[in-house]
């Protein structure tokens, strides 16, 4: 029993530590430098954009995909438009980038001011990552006793990519939170519910291709009873394209535009691989990962959505889409939950299984634990010197970052045969 309270009280430490890091080291460097260089800062709410593009539309029926309404987007976002001949301003013009069937969950609160929304929001997310994680667990099958579960939930939301979402308030929490759930939902085995949350996650589609991939290929391995998880994702896509196109005819071709320009201007277009190999080797490497998914979910088609062939192709599908997706954020890093919580349910194994299963465990555990001790360094460090110095590594924590999603794709990959049947390797 004592053991558990220090548990739950070092998680909330660490988890204070990083909240605290973000909010009193990172953001005032941060703020410093935007005044430094002159570079606009305003509300910074990634939700921004598609609030103001929702209500646009809802509201005032002006199409959210125009220049007109990046400008203002832009004026809220950075507290000005941009100008192409200032240099030190952000490159991201913040265009309305998502499908149009977003302004329909963001329909409730296009009435509201957007500080009340940026309020609501936040807490909501909050709530979402909370419950996420129990459904990561339900989703695995593994029971945790209270204490280690509350463990779990302050790591989880004490994070940097939960803190960065949830300070942005970036959609990506709530997709993650639908994934969660219908994944959930499919392990037990409701399936048309899983089919409609993960339609609605499709709002980032770059997020749920690889995946849902996966799952038609799942579905043929017992195609009777998993059929439902087809229709039911098919026909909530259509309710919500058709429903798009009643709000804004032709939208389709708008969103393929809009994105073609958001990574054309944020740099898009290049994957995590693209910052170790060249670019064409990035490419080859893309489809070879993108093929090994392919190829384990074929081989396991006819795995029950119980057992651990099942877990572990999510978790692998999930930690591979991170590594291929034309675009790096931490806050994308929450996909990496299911396949963490994997690995530490059968950390005695992966230890006593191989030298490679060993070494990825190391790293692994190290690029996600270094952030938590770095941040509760520079936070004691923050009591006893001045707040300049400080600053001078205020990104620490920050560093492992690039290396996560490879370490546990790593681990992953080479403690595949483990993490399928730790009764086994605990016996050689």
């Amino acid at each position: 029993m004592l053991r558990q309270t220090y548990l739950v009280f070092g998680a909330l430490l660490l988890s204070a530590s990083m909240w605290i890091w973000v909010q009193s080291i990172a953001v005032p460097h941060q703020m410093a430098k935007s005044a430094e260089r002159g570079a606009p800062r305003g509300n910074l709410s990634d939700l921004y954009p598609r609030w103001l593009g929702a209500r646009e539309l809802l509201v005032h029926h002006r199409d959210p995909y125009t220049a007109e309404i990046t400008r203002e987007i832009q004026i809220g976002y950075y507290g000005r438009p941009l100008d192409p001949t200032r240099p030190n301003d952000p490159i991201d013009q913040q265009g309305f980038a998502y499908p149009i069937y977003v302004v329909l969950m963001l329909a409730p609160t296009v009435m509201l001011p957007f500080p009340t929304v940026h309020r609501i929001v936040f807490w909501l997310f909050v709530v979402l990552t909370t419950m996420s994680v129990p459904l990561w667990l339900g989703t695995l099958r593994w029971r945790l006793s209270r204490s280690a579960m509350v463990t779990a939930i302050l790591l989880a939301l004490g994070s940097f990519p939960a803190i960065q979402g949830l300070r942005l308030q970036q959609l990506t929490v709530l997709v993650v939170a639908l994934i969660a759930g219908s994944m959930y939902a499919i392990t037990h085995r409701r399936f048309a519910l899983a089919g409609i949350l993960l339609a609605m996650a499709s709002i980032k589609p770059q997020l749920v291709f690889l995946l849902i991939l996966w799952l038609c290929i799942w579905l043929l391995g017992n195609w009777r009873e998993r059929q439902r998880v087809l229709w039911s994702l098919v026909v909530s896509m259509a309710v919500l394209v058709v429903a798009g196109e009643l709000l804004l005819p032709g939208w389709i071709t708008e969103f393929r535009a809009a994105m073609k320009d958001y990574y054309h201007y944020t740099g898009g277009g290049n994957s995590l691989l693209n910052g170790f190999l060249p670019p064409i080797w990035a490419r080859v490497a893309s489809v070879v990962l993108v093929g090994m998914v392919l190829f384990f979910a074929w081989r396991n088609r006819h795995a029950s959505e119980e057992t651990p062939a099942f877990q572990w192709l999510l978790c692998f599908t999930l930690a591979t889409t991170l590594l291929v997706i034309p675009m790096f954020a931490p806050y994308n890093q929450l996909l990496l939950l299911p396949g963490v919580m994997m690995a530490l349910r059968t950390r005695r194994e992966l230890w006593r299984t191989s030298r490679f299963s060993k070494f990825f465990s190391c790293m692994t555990a190290g690029s996600i634990g270094f952030p938590f001790l770095a941040a509760a360094c520079l936070v004691i460090a923050l009591a006893f010197l001045p707040g300049t110095t400080v600053q001078k590594a205020w990104g620490l924590p920050f560093y492992p970052s690039f290396a996560i999603p490879i370490t546990t794709y790593g681990l992953l990959l080479v403690s595949r045969n483990v993490l399928l049947d730790p009764d086994r390797a605990a016996l050689q």
